[in-house]
């Protein structure tokens, strides 16, 4: 019989930070309301009942890739490469349109090396010092170090001179190289990972956390990512969020021997589990919780602030990525409808840069409304 209620020391336990692997099986075996409820707790007195979004618009520069990875519908090995002032176009595009911040990736070429990435940083800002760019995934250092001959400590430091602000912590998948070897082989391995992030985060880079889950990984896998997130934060306090990702299963590998199996997405309950295992897990240790309206769709991201979720990510205003694998919720949301969205939910919309600093306007200067 599965119980019924949340023991006063796991939840003593997650308040303090302290929630154990046992605590978060057992917090899977209780009603899931019950489960949304502590999460929803633990959100009110971290964050209050704001719910932040940020100005932004990807910039995937190429879909060539050498990865090969099995979950990956995006790469075309026939396909396109931006050059510099296409990029710039796109930022000129992005910053009439109110963004604060680009977000720059792309698929691993074969032959450029670190001074392709910096050339990049260096033409976004001569033009746009202002704008943040959130650019860069550890594999993306990781492959710039490699290709050029040089430690990935180094490619940091020439990338942060160069102007590089912030890095998405993609490319993470599961860290458990049992699950990296059946759908990202060629791609580094956990520990890698978790190197070029620590590296990233000494040198005065933050970067963001991601789970991408639903595929072949366990459940016990999924827990022992995110408390691995954990024990990063807690020796270099260099994340800003925490995004889960649940995997698109269609036109890609991976999918497609799942369907195969009778398997598809993952069920909306179990997203809404894994954001509230998240904000209990990372709990005093990463304040922010963001949900992807792209791949749960607008409704279930509605539901997810009420499962420990504080941020709603960005406008986009270009996401090919999960668009490729199958997602229909939309490529584009524009600042009005997402402050739309969360007041209708019930929460305080506000407007953020990259590192979570408000951008308040004026009618929120007349509420008095702070980020907590």
């Amino acid at each position: 019989m599965n119980p019924t209620t949340i023991p006063d020391d796991i939840i003593e336990r997650a308040y303090e930070g302290k929630t154990t692997k046992e605590d978060a099986l057992f917090l899977l075996e209780v009603p899931p309301f019950k489960l949304f409820e502590l999460a929803d707790r633990l959100r009110y007195e971290t964050v209050g009942d704001t719910v932040t979004y940020v100005v932004n618009r990807n910039i995937n520069f190429t879909n060539r890739c050498i990865a090969n990875c099995g979950f990956c519908a995006f790469c075309d090995n026939t396909g396109y490469i931006m050059d510099i002032p296409q990029i710039l176009e796109k930022v000129r595009d992005a910053e009439s349109q109110g963004a604060t911040e680009v977000c720059i990736q792309g698929g691993l070429l074969p032959n450029v090396d670190i001074n392709f990435y910096t050339d990049i940083i260096r033409a976004v800002k001569a033009e746009f010092p202002h704008i943040h760019t959130h650019a860069f995934s550890p594999m993306e250092v990781y492959h710039a170090a490699k290709q050029s001959g040089i430690p990935v400590g180094e490619a940091l430091v020439m990338l942060k001179e160069a102007g590089l602000d912030t890095m998405p912590g993609t490319a993470a998948e599961i860290l458990s190289d049992r699950v990296r070897n059946i759908i990202c082989p060629n791609k580094l391995k956990a520990d890698e990972w978790v190197d070029v992030i620590t590296q990233a985060h000494q040198t005065g880079i933050n970067t963001t956390a991601t789970i991408m889950y639903g595929h072949v990984e366990t459940i016990e896998e999924r827990i022992d990512h995110i408390m691995l997130v954990r024990d990063i934060q807690e020796k270099t306090g260099g994340f800003l969020e925490f995004v889960p990702l649940t995997f698109m299963p269609y036109n890609n590998k991976i999918g497609n021997e799942m369907i195969s199996q009778g398997r598809y997405a993952t069920p909306g309950m179990q997203d809404l589990q894994l954001y509230a295992l998240a904000r209990i897990i990372l709990n005093t240790h990463i304040k922010n919780i963001q949900a992807s309206w792209v791949k749960l769709g607008k409704k279930l991201a509605q539901v997810a602030l009420y499962c420990g979720v504080n941020d709603l990510g960005g406008t986009l205003m270009e996401e090919k990525i999960s668009a490729s694998a199958g997602s229909t919720n939309g490529q584009f949301m524009s600042a009005e409808e997402l402050e739309w969205f969360i007041n209708s939910s019930g929460r305080q919309p506000l407007q953020r840069n990259t590192t979570y600093k408000p951008i308040i306007n004026t009618d929120q200067e007349r509420m008095g409304l702070k980020v907590a």
